[in-house]
Formats: C-alpha cells, sequence, structure tokens
C-alpha cells in the first residue's frame, strides 16, 4: 500500500471521493442524477477519441465533458424529461465503444475506462485531481447558496430582475468536468457510484442539508478507502469492488 505505484493512485482517487458525493448532493437537489452517469460515458468517448487522434485522453475528456455540460441547458429548453441526457449517455457510450472495438490504440484503455482500473492513474492524474477537487470545493461553496435558493425559490432571480443562467451554467460546467476527472481516474461507474449512493443515502438519513453534505461525504470517504484496500487484497479491479461495497452499504443503511 506505501509503495509509490499504489500511493498515487490511492491519494488520486480520495481526491475525488470528497468531491463527487458533495457534488451528488447537488445532482440531486436539482433532480439531475442521471446527469452524472451523462457526463461520464461523454468524457470516456471524448477520452478514446482524443487518443486515437493522438492528443492526451484526459485533455479530450474534460473537453467532451466541459461541451456537454456548456450545451445542457440549451438543449434542456427544446427536450423535456432529461431526454437530452439520455442522448448524451447513449451516444457517448456507443461511440466509446465503437472506438474501443475498432481501434487497437484505444482498447486498453476503454477496458480501464469502464472497469474502474484505478491502479493506472499515475502523478499527472494525481495533479489534476487534486487540482479539480480543490477547483470544485471552491465553486461549490461559491454557488451553494444561489442553488439552493434557486431551487426553493424558483422565481426570485426573475423577480429581482437577475439572471439564472451563469448560476446553472456554472454548476453545470462543475459536474462535467468533476465527472470527467473522476471518469479518466475512477472510471465511468466507479464515478457514478460515488456520485449517485451516498448522496442517495444522505437525502434519506440526513435531518438538514449540512448533515446531508457530511453523512454524504463520510460514506463516500469510507466506502473509497475501504474499496480500494479491499480490491488491492483481493486484486480485482476497483471499481467494480467499489460499486458492489457501496450497493451493499446501500441495502443496509437504506
Amino acid at each position: 500500500m506505501w509503495n509509490d505505484l499504489f500511493l498515487v493512485p490511492f491519494f488520486a482517487g480520495l481526491a475525488l471521493a470528497v468531491l463527487l458525493p458533495l457534488l451528488g448532493c447537488f445532482l440531486r437537489l436539482r433532480d439531475e442524477w442521471l446527469a452524472a452517469l451523462a457526463y461520464a460515458h461523454v468524457a470516456a468517448a471524448g477520452a478514446l477519441l482524443a487518443l486515437v487522434a493522438a492528443v492526451a485522453p484526459a485533455v479530450g475528456g474534460v473537453a467532451a465533458a466541459a461541451a456537454a455540460g456548456a450545451g445542457k441547458r440549451l438543449l434542456a429548453r427544446r427536450f423535456s424529461g432529461g431526454a437530452h441526457l439520455a442522448l448524451f449517455l447513449i451516444g457517448g457510450w456507443a461511440l466509446a465503444v465503437l472506438l474501443a472495438a475498432n481501434q487497437p490504440l484505444a482498447e486498453r484503455l476503454g477496458h480501464a475506462l469502464f472497469d474502474g482500473q484505478l491502479y493506472f492513474a499515475g502523478t499527472g492524474e494525481l495533479w489534476l485531481a487534486v487540482v479539480g477537487c480543490a477547483a470544485g470545493l471552491v465553486l461549490l461553496w461559491r454557488l451553494s447558496q444561489p442553488l439552493l435558493l434557486a431551487h426553493v425559490y424558483p422565481d426570485l432571480f426573475r423577480a429581482r430582475g437577475l439572471p439564472a443562467w451563469p448560476v446553472e451554467t456554472g454548476f453545470d460546467l462543475a459536474a462535467a468536468l468533476g465527472l470527467a476527472l473522476a471518469t479518466m481516474t475512477l472510471g465511468v461507474m466507479g464515478a457514478f457510484a460515488l456520485v449517485f449512493v451516498p448522496p442517495w443515502l444522505a437525502f434519506r438519513r440526513a435531518r438538514d442539508w449540512r448533515g446531508g453534505l457530511l453523512l454524504a461525504l463520510a460514506i463516500g470517504v469510507v466506502a473509497y478507502v475501504a474499496a480500494f484496500a479491499l480490491a488491492l487484497a483481493l486484486d480485482q479491479p476497483f471499481g467494480p469492488v467499489l460499486a458492489l461495497l457501496l450497493v451493499l452499504v446501500g441495502l443496509v443503511i437504506a
């Protein structure tokens, strides 16, 4: 565990295990948890496309997710019921699978992205995760009050003559970038498990908003550490171990 080979991936994933449950609380508050899965698949497709084009996969994944986050609000006006998020998810998955199946360069990365092979993370991914986590936490702190007000009092911004799109678009970009970084490190389903299960449990058990944030954070971090140790001890892919552990925790707590 204390060998650099495993220590670097551990801290890279730990930074994301702090950010994702908090991000998931705001996604669940806005009833947009499906966006997390959509962003993860779009990021995976962007990473594979960048690899085929001889560009760093992290650049492609982040750029694709950022484009999806920026365009989400525009598409929401034309598609009701979150249909645009489902289209993002299906399109990202289809493109990623086709690239992995037809491009030898993309096959290994495709397996890592969908299987959740955290152990491939290196120093570059560590710094991206740490910087992304810090930036995401600061952005959530700045946007938390406007997001809560927009949820509790939907007409507040219109009544005050203030535009709501900077807050909503800023959060969409933060969510997309956070999920892109998590997908590059934890894999598609590993990232989604951390952004979905801890907030889901917190919304069922916590008494207030701040307590819910703390509970989601605690569940996410403890589950991540336990899954990392278990996957390392059993020599198993990290993503499925994390997802299965969170499912078991969900069944017990819920």
